[in-house]
């Protein structure tokens, strides 16, 4: 049996301790992260981070192993979703994870020190190994927490810079305006596809203008995913005008066998713009 009512109250009482000697030993000469902060905001709140830490960690020697980890969930989403934390690397951070952990395995020699022929050379030993392997499954779930998170927000990042980049912009009532630049894979192809048929219903738009001029390279897939847009926008009463097709582009559209037969289709940009200027005026 490990858990020790006196030794948890010894780490309890030495948490305060742990936390400053834990920052004054701190390598605050880290390139960048939340360990070189010179903002006494800052600082503080790693302080407390750090404090809370101890709070529960000490519970280990009066908590079952469940309940422990339970209440200490927490404290790793908390830290692992910390915007100081995500900006700081991980190797840093893992780094610390052992530094404090150092430092339990000395402070429980001191209190065995301190209660010496109390407790037995293989009691100390255990309570040194219930910390490492504490240690070890904290580490291993805020490293699970923290790239959890960082793939959402990735993938939220991403999102947001693809809708960016398929803008559908209003010319005048009734028209408007896609420029594609860039690379289009498969999931910037659906997302395009969706937005577009989207925000054609939702802003009126009978006529979409689609300016590939930037656009370097289409794949077989991208190809088809255009198509469909042509012909899915073509049924919401949306009428198509191309513009700006490279040769290489023109020449993937011909070898897949795809027809624009009913779709308008110009040079560039601005020659699709005058012509819907002068069918205007009619």
């Amino acid at each position: 049996m490990h858990r020790n009512q006196e030794l948890h109250t010894f780490l309890i009482e030495k948490a305060k301790n742990l936390t400053e000697e834990w920052y004054e030993s701190l390598d605050k000469s880290d390139p960048k992260g939340v360990y070189s902060s010179s903002n006494p905001e800052e600082i503080q709140k790693l302080k407390q981070q750090n404090y809370d830490f101890h709070l529960h960690l000490c519970k280990i020697f009066v908590q079952e192993e469940e309940q422990f980890l339970q209440e200490f969930q927490d404290w790793i989403i908390h830290i692992a979703q910390d915007e100081q934390h995500l900006n700081t690397p991980l190797q840093y951070i893992l780094r610390e994870f052992l530094h404090v952990q150092e430092q339990y395995l000395c402070y429980i020699d001191e209190f065995a020190s301190i209660h010496k022929g109390q407790y037995s050379h293989e009691k100390v030993q255990l309570w040194q190994r219930i910390i490492i392997r504490a240690f070890k499954e904290v580490v291993l779930r805020f490293v699970q927490e923290n790239q959890v998170y960082s793939e959402k927000k990735l993938l939220a990042q991403q999102e947001i810079i693809i809708e960016l980049s398929s803008p559908i912009i209003t010319i005048n009532k009734g028209a408007a305006l896609l420029p594609l630049v860039g690379d289009i894979d498969t999931t910037r192809a659906k997302f395009i596809l969706e937005h577009s048929l989207n925000e054609c219903s939702n802003k009126g738009i009978n006529h979409l203008y689609i300016d590939l001029s930037g656009v370097v390279m289409i794949d077989t897939m991208v190809a088809h995913q255009i198509f469909q847009l042509i012909s899915a926008l073509k049924m919401i009463g949306v009428q198509t005008t191309l513009s700006g097709l490279r040769p290489e582009v023109a020449q993937t559209t011909v070898q897949l066998g795809l027809s624009f037969e009913e779709v308008v289709i110009r040079s560039d940009l601005a020659a699709a713009l005058s012509a819907n200027e002068i069918d205007s005026a009619k």
